[in-house]
């Protein structure tokens, strides 16, 4: 690629920028041939790799079906795809120095060769983390009725399961950028100016290293757990996935409410599963003064007795108020949850309801007015004629 042209005064003057000249050798020059034909047989010893591991599994998965435990089945599951691929880089790896290639095209695919295996390393990783993560959870009965201290180990879990995803995904990308040269330059240079860089990073990183450390202390701390019934921005609902940095909330209508993980560290909300999932429910009735409470309450007791959703714990009625025209009469019953505390809450009501409506149907909330004639000498002043009657609330 030699194209220059002659000036006036004899001098050479090439019509080509030297950059792009260099290049061009160099590609031109570069042993494409030989680079596909090893970059071919690298890629056979890979699958050839891929093959003894999908081999390996076949046989571990017939092995696992035949044991009682699940656990290595959820191993099997988990980490076939992974180990198939870190097996066929680790296979070509070990094909590599067989394969007669040149220095620059050994070297090329060697780099690629390490960067695949660090990959499928890191994959592998965050598999056999899930994998654990999973195996634990079939151990853990979060079908029981009482099943706080299952929700409380499997919060726990979910926690670390993230932080250590987390750690393997960072630890990979460090590998990873670790094959260049110019990045370890670069990382000697960090090393060196400490200090400055660790300043810079606080300031720029603030808002994600707290979000972080929001999440491993939720993860520790547990104010809040997988299935907990929470009152979140007024929104009823249930911890249904906790992350490093966000909690998704189930709503009861099946919306999903999505809250970073430090808005459970700097605002106030209701946790009604912290300590036990049961409940009191409670409902208020306007009643007028005519009714009998005695009676309401053996109702009360009878409609809790023929329920599946009452505990048996506890129950009772009050007059808890009075006004001028009616008093306020409260039940009170125990639940075993959230869920049929809300139920619960329903059925009595409305059966209240039909109760007074059948057996006391005046002793709703009414407006009592007194009718009062007018009295002879008033008669007298108003000239004989007969005044309306007079209406009195009371």
């Amino acid at each position: 690629m030699q194209q220059s042209t002659l000036l006036a005064s004899g001098q050479e003057v090439s019509l080509v920028p030297k950059a792009l000249e260099r290049l061009f050798t160099e590609v031109s020059g570069f042993a494409w041939t030989e680079l596909v034909w090893s970059l071919c047989l690298v890629l056979i010893a890979v699958l050839a790799g891929r093959l003894l591991a999908a081999l390996a599994m076949f046989l571990f998965g017939r092995w696992s079906k035949r044991t009682e435990s699940v656990i290595d089945d959820v191993v099997v599951a988990h980490v076939r795809r992974p180990f198939a691929w870190l097996m066929g880089g680790l296979v070509g790896l070990l094909a590599l120095p067989a394969v007669s290639a040149s220095e620059a095209v050994a070297g090329a695919l060697n780099r690629l060769l390490v960067i695949y295996v660090i990959v499928a390393s890191g994959l592998l990783g965050t598999q056999v983390v899930k994998a654990v993560e999973e195996g634990a959870r079939h151990r853990l009965d979060l079908d029981a009725a009482d099943k706080l201290q299952a929700r409380t180990a499997y919060t726990q879990l979910r926690g670390f399961r993230n932080i250590a995803t987390f750690a393997v995904f960072m630890i990979t990308i460090a590998f990873v950028l670790l094959t260049f040269e110019s990045v370890r330059q670069l990382g000697t240079g960090l090393l060196a100016s400490a200090g400055v860089a660790g300043v810079v990073l606080g300031f720029a990183a603030q808002k994600s290293i707290s979000t972080l450390i929001a999440g491993i202390q939720i993860a520790l701390t547990q104010p809040i757990r997988v299935d907990d019934v929470v009152i979140v921005e007024g929104e009823w609902g249930r911890i249904e996935e906790i992350t490093l940095t966000y909690v998704v909330v189930k709503i009861w209508d099946q919306r999903r409410l999505v809250a970073p993980i430090d808005y459970f560290i700097n605002t106030p909300f209701q946790n009604w599963t912290r300590q036990s999932a049961d409940l009191l429910g409670s409902v208020l009735l306007q009643l007028d003064y005519s009714l009998n409470v005695d009676e309401l309450r053996t109702e009360l007791k009878r409609i809790l007795d023929e329920s599946k959703l009452w505990d048996g714990e506890v129950w009772g009625m009050q007059v808890t108020d009075s006004g001028e025209r009616s008093m306020t009469v409260r039940s009170l019953f125990s639940a075993p949850d959230a869920s049929k505390a809300w139920d619960l809450r329903c059925l009595v009501r409305e059966q209240l309801i039909t109760y007074v409506q059948r057996v006391y149907p005046d002793a709703f909330p009414k407006l009592r007015t007194r009718l009062s004639e007018a009295r002879a000498d008033d008669k007298e002043r108003a000239g004989g004629f007969r005044e309306k009657p007079s209406t009195e609330v009371i």
